[in-house]
């Protein structure tokens, strides 16, 4: 009995490497591509080392491109995005905060009118949640261009913000729901007796308790807004208010595709949500497992 629990023990941990491993492959070949000039990358695509090491490509991106280095010395033109990289950086950071905030301030106060105030509309608006995202974002993209249009929202960093928020209120509901009808109405019913409204009862005593619920969804809508590159393309054409993935997506040319550019960049992006998700990842694991049992 012992052998066979010591032995299942093993194959779970050799699953989880080898769930870990396949996911961390890509950014391995990321940064590998990072650390290497252009035409070292190409010369042997099926060569797993590179033969030389170089930061030039970090050098030619933090110093929008006015530094070249030894590897773009050939190398006749670079893309004018490159030069809107700190531009990119703080209107994705901008925009991801800003519909991080939205999100969890309209989320909670619809998820827990969904958990905790028994209407009738309550469970149909549940379930137009989920049918919501059943629905393809690029399918709304041009009544989404429409709409942004008479509102006067292109170019904008305003338009993006209302746009992702729309799109991801569902999921921060759908992420919090649960967990406000974990927590038990008695706390709550204790608080309405001493004299606080349905509003301090929420913003006082549920919200409190609910950190690692909102911190896991604040987690998650900060990285899918982070990330997000098909609503800023679409909406935003100039350059001042490109946001990162936008800018990544420039380097992909008719003539040529700087490979390593690209993976520099994706690196430098991904910075901010590693960082982020490590500092939060005990309110990230408590917030998504405690909603899923109800106490």
């Amino acid at each position: 009995m012992f052998a066979t629990s010591r032995t299942a023990r093993l194959l779970l941990h050799v699953a989880n490497a080898t769930v870990i491993l396949f996911i961390l492959l890509p950014l391995v070949a990321v940064f590998v591509g990072s650390i290497q000039s252009e035409k070292a990358l190409q010369a042997d695509t099926r060569r797993l080392l590179p033969l030389e090491f170089t930061l030039d490509n970090f050098t030619v991106i933090l110093s929008k491109g006015e530094q070249k280095g030894r590897i773009f010395e050939q190398v006749t033109y670079l893309p004018d995005n490159i030069k809107h990289f700190y531009t990119a950086f703080l209107n994705s950071a901008i925009v991801a905060v800003s519909v991080t905030f939205l999100t969890l301030l309209f989320g909670s106060l619809s998820a827990y009118t969904i958990a905790h105030l028994r209407f009738r509309w309550t469970l149909f608006l549940m379930q137009a949640n989920v049918v919501a995202r059943f629905v393809p974002v690029i399918v709304l993209m041009i009544p989404l261009y429409i709409v942004m249009r008479s509102l006067g929202q292109l170019n904008t960093l305003s338009g993006v913000i209302i746009a992702e928020t729309g799109f991801l209120l569902p999921y921060a509901i759908l992420i919090l729901a649960p967990y406000f009808d974990s927590i038990p109405r008695e706390l709550e019913e204790a608080a309405r007796i001493d004299g606080c409204t349905r509003l301090r009862a929420f913003v006082f005593v549920i919200l409190p308790l609910s950190t690692p619920a909102l911190a896991a969804c604040g987690v998650i809508m900060f990285i899918i807004s982070w990330h997000e590159l098909l609503i800023p393309l679409i909406l935003n054409a100039r350059p001042d208010v490109m946001t990162l993935p936008v800018v990544i997506a420039s380097l992909v040319g008719d003539v040529h595709v700087f490979f390593n550019l690209m993976m520099a960049i994706c690196l430098l992006a991904l910075a901010p949500t590693v960082i982020l998700v490590a500092l939060l990842q005990k309110y990230i694991v408590e917030g998504l497992s405690a909603g899923a049992v109800k106490g």
